[in-house]
């Protein structure tokens, strides 16, 4: 059997756990803060040098972006999480044969996703309501923006599994790289050239490719089990199997989620542009609060998997504790300064006080509950580390689907006024967190594989 992988890894299944989720999430939320910092130089620099209405354009197309890119982000999870275990069970042979089936599956999707964007940009957005001073704004984003996502999910396989063998700071640096170049070019393409929004989406597209060309090379020069090589990308349809056993709840979670939020933005989208403009701008601070959650997610996955499939049940347990009480309360700390300080952010978007007071009032109704946001991210991660990817997908699928859909298209015939729309997020993470906390604390998760045999 081969010889362990590169050292520069972190070992989650040796030391102390709080330093092994620490070290490895601290990477992964920096990362995620220099994505979220050029999404939101997109959002900045759009809505001061062209407007308010081209802010909701970039702003509105997120969700839909989400909803077509979200399943396909779900199955490199589910590659993460074989990886993963076998890297705990020390089973290098089976490793390699995941990492490369991964790849050759996400390239595949990458192709895939870019066809179905180009094609559906007009009729998703025409059926989300998007106004028609808006819409053609709108197109032209969505369709460069899914030209360029065969990177964005070449780039996402490759940190996957990076992260999957417990390197987390390769892909922060690949992301600090990409978010620079990207903040650089939105201002050359958008204030500069005067692009518009279709120089934020080239900007954007450019850094994504730089990202999947810098995580691609990281494998392939990579020393030890997890190198890539270039002849070897091909599916081994055992490896195939497991990954989409784990991987399909996965996407399916993130496109319930994703179709739930599209009736939420059409919802939006019916109450003008300075509606789009407003909520678009809190949802990109609404993204620093992710920034935690994500970090602690990722952390909380890698060490599950790992340890259980080394056979490490009560690290396990005690690993996950720390992971889901961190993911809380730093998420409901975020949430409480940017309730205070919201009324100087959203002014950063557009300056309109009509977008602005809808902006700071849906930060200030949604930040309170943020702990629940978190906590029900956190128990996912548990979850999808433990190999039952398909009770978060069941439990998304009744709380932040069926029953925000149901919400949003009752309550708004009573109440319609902008407000009814924020609320439809609180409600639907508190009656999720119920399912979570039951199935976390009888906690039979822990003996759902027996990697180690």
């Amino acid at each position: 059997m081969a010889s362990s992988a590169s050292p520069k890894r972190i070992d989650m299944t040796q030391g102390s756990i709080w330093k092994c989720m620490i070290n490895f999430a601290i990477p992964v939320f920096i990362g995620h803060l220099f994505q979220q910092l050029y999404n939101t130089a997109d959002s900045i620099i759009v809505g001061n040098f062209v407007g308010k209405e081209a802010l909701a354009a970039v702003s509105s197309s997120g969700n839909l972006i989400f909803m077509m890119t979200g399943f396909f982000m779900g199955l490199c999870m589910g590659a993460g999480v074989i990886i993963s275990r076998y890297l705990g069970a020390r089973d290098f042979e089976k490793m390699r044969k995941a990492i490369h089936t991964a790849v050759a599956f996400a390239l595949c999707c990458g192709l895939t996703l870019s066809i179905l964007g180009l094609w559906l940009a007009p009729k998703l957005l025409v059926l989300m309501k998007t106004p028609e001073n808006v819409l053609p704004l709108s197109i032209t984003y969505f369709r460069i923006y899914f030209f360029g996502s065969f990177f964005s999910l070449t780039y996402n396989v490759c940190a996957g599994i990076l992260q999957a063998v417990g390197d987390s700071k390769s892909p922060l640096r690949f992301l600090i790289i990409a978010s620079f170049t990207n903040v650089i070019l939105d201002l050359v393409f958008v204030g500069a050239l005067d692009f518009g929004v279709a120089g934020a989406a080239i900007a954007t597209v450019l850094s994504q490719m730089l990202s999947a060309f810098l995580g691609f090379r990281k494998l392939l020069r990579s020393e030890g089990d997890y190198q890539l090589h270039i002849k070897q990308i091909c599916f081994d349809f055992a490896r195939l199997k497991e990954i989409l056993h784990q991987g399909i709840p996965s996407g399916v979670q993130n496109s319930i989620i994703s179709i739930a939020n599209v009736v939420v933005q059409s919802n939006i989208n019916a109450f003008g542009d300075d509606a789009m403009a407003g909520c678009g701008a809190y949802s990109k601070i609404e993204g620093f609060i992710f920034l935690p959650i994500m970090a602690f997610s990722a952390a909380i996955t890698t060490f599950i998997s790992q340890n259980l499939g080394a056979g490490n049940h009560e690290r396990a347990l005690k690993g996950s504790r720390f992971g889901v009480f961190g993911a809380m309360a730093s998420a409901e700390g975020l949430g409480a300064v940017l309730w205070l300080i919201c009324p100087w952010v959203i002014p950063l978007f557009n300056s309109d006080p009509a977008v602005v007071e809808i902006g700071v009032n849906q930060m200030r109704t949604e930040s309170i509950f943020f702990f629940a946001l978190a906590f029900a991210h956190a128990v996912s991660a548990v979850m999808r580390g433990a190999g039952r990817a398909k009770m978060p997908m069941y439990t998304m699928l009744l709380c932040w689907c069926i029953i925000r859909v149901t919400y949003i298209t009752v309550a708004v015939q009573f109440f319609p006024v902008i407000n009814t729309v924020y609320w439809a997020y609180p409600i639907t993470w508190l009656l999720s967190c119920i399912i979570f906390a039951y199935y976390y604390f009888k906690g039979d998760w822990i003996h759902t594989y027996d990697y180690a045999a």
